[in-house]
Formats: C-alpha cells, sequence, structure tokens
C-alpha cells in the first residue's frame, strides 16, 4: 500500500468515526460524501450545485500531472470535509468547461449556496484548500 492510499484510508477511518460519533449524539447534520463525485453532464452538475450548500469542483483532465498530484488532496478533501466535492473531466465535459473559463488545468471553483464564490488555477495544498472549505461551511 502506497503513502498516499494509506494517509487516504486514515481519513475514511476518521470519517467514519466522526460520522459515528454524531449519531451516537444525536448531532443532527447532513454531512456531504466520502468520495469525490464524478460529474456526468450539466444536469448532474446542476443538482450538485442545488442540493449542496458547499461544493469544491475539480475540472481536471485524465492526460494533467499536476490535475495527478491533486487528486489525492481532493480525495481526502471528500472524507473530511462536510463540503460536497465534485470532479468535472473537461475533455468529456466541455459544456461545463467552458461555461465556467476553465482555461487551464487543474482549475478549482468553491460553490456556496449554489454561487462560485472562489476560483483557483493550479495545484494547492490541502491546508489552503480546507481553510477556504470551512470558511463556507
Amino acid at each position: 500500500m502506497s503513502e498516499s492510499d494509506s494517509d487516504l484510508s486514515e481519513a475514511r477511518a476518521r470519517k467514519a468515526e466522526e460520522l459515528r460519533s454524531r449519531a451516537e449524539s444525536g448531532v443532527d447534520s447532513t454531512p456531504g460524501r466520502d468520495e469525490p463525485v464524478h460529474v456526468g453532464g450539466p444536469d448532474e452538475f446542476q443538482s450538485l450545485l442545488d442540493e449542496g450548500s458547499v461544493v469544491l469542483v475539480d475540472f481536471y483532465a485524465d492526460w494533467c500531472g499536476p490535475c495527478k498530484m491533486l487528486e489525492p488532496i481532493v480525495a481526502d478533501l471528500a472524507a473530511e470535509t462536510d463540503a460536497t466535492v465534485a470532479k468535472v473531466d473537461v475533455d468529456q465535459q466541455r459544456q461545463l468547461a467552458t461555461q465556467y473559463q476553465v482555461q487551464g488545468v487543474p482549475t478549482m471553483y468553491l460553490f456556496a449556496d449554489g454561487e462560485p464564490v472562489e476560483r483557483m488555477v493550479g495545484v494547492k495544498q490541502k491546508s489552503e484548500l480546507a481553510s477556504l472549505v470551512e470558511q463556507y461551511t
């Protein structure tokens, strides 16, 4: 098992424990998804924005080296935060990439209540992304 696989397993275990703790304490909170959602089209994308109060969207491409570097960070955030984390393949979802003016990958958007509040281009540190997400949750 690689170090990133181990880190992801640990993050998932922490998230599972957090969810168990919430359930036992009776905290009424709807957590986000534990894994990134791969967006299959504009309608699915809009549904994610409509149902999630905070959504972090990673516009990526399979051939992109920096996108591959960002992938475990995005997966960790999905496991550790209540925000919904979505991934949009710009080669498969050109309409969405054009709509959000994605000219380079990786590009990330943070949405709060369906509206874009932050746009980031390039690889970002996990702590920076987590801090941004926490500002809106």
